[in-house]
């Protein structure tokens, strides 16, 4: 069963991936334009190709993704769907998004793809083996202990108060950490500090689709997740995945 929910996710996310590549930096066709966001009828595409591929084998799991929800949220096995996750960097021809899927058993996350089609990256995660891989290469958390060595990305949701609670965190660690970052997609923020590219990834505001998989990689390659609920919006959270080795906060 393990093997085939692996194997099942994994061929998923190459599919949506080879689909979503091909139609990089083409004409879209654009669904709502929001302030701050935009989605495309290439993610329900993507997400409507993944759910075939995944109802196929596994007709009882339930759906949860970005793009909508299918069968019975309360059922014991989930998929936890972000079709394209960096729409906008997908968008604006910038070549950095990536394919996000995880599944769950009564609410443990079990499985983790995350694919990264403009580098053909693939990071892979089994709780049932404890590994975790990228392009069939284990992989392990940062080692460094400073966070005056430390590369740290910082997510800030576009809302007022995301900002005004996101600042003050950016500021500091744009004063202490190495180097800090944003670039778009959460799920690749989350996937290179499980690679140990990124020492910590932060936000405060974001939805269980985006961060879901990488959270399963970052523990299995040895390091630390704090998922808190957020205070105030529904359905989502506040996020730390980090290597372990240097203390961070919430924003």
């Amino acid at each position: 069963m393990e093997d085939l929910l692996l194997t099942t996710a994994r061929d998923a996310a190459l599919a949506a991936g080879g689909m979503i590549r091909g139609h990089f930096e083409s004409e879209l066709n654009v669904d709502a334009a929001e302030a701050h966001d935009i989605k495309l009828e290439l993610d329900r595409r993507s997400q409507a190709l993944i759910e075939a591929l995944m109802l196929g084998v596994f007709p009882d799991h339930a759906i949860y993704g970005e793009e909508g929800i299918r069968g019975d949220q309360g059922a014991a096995d989930q998929w936890i769907i972000d079709p394209i996750d960096g729409t906008v960097n997908f968008f604006y021809g910038i070549p950095h998004f990536a394919v996000s899927i995880a599944h769950r058993h009564n609410g443990s996350l079990t499985t983790g793809v995350i694919y990264q089609p403009m580098t053909d990256e693939l990071w892979v995660a089994s709780r049932a083996t404890g590994r975790v891989t990228l392009n069939g290469r284990p992989i392990r958390v940062s080692s460094r202990t400073k966070l005056s060595d430390a590369i740290v990305a910082v997510g800030v949701s576009k809302t007022e108060a995301s900002i005004e609670k996101g600042l003050p965190v950016l500021g500091k660690m744009m004063r202490t950490a190495r180097k800090t970052r944003m670039m778009g997609s959460a799920a690749l923020d989350i996937a290179y500090v499980a690679s140990g590219r990124l020492d910590a990834y932060i936000e405060s505001q974001i939805s269980l689709w985006d961060i879901a998989a990488g959270m399963l990689m970052v523990e299995l390659a040895g390091g630390k997740v704090d998922l808190k609920p957020h205070d105030t919006a529904a359905d989502k959270y506040s996020v730390v995945a980090s290597s372990g080795a240097i203390p961070f906060t919430h924003l």
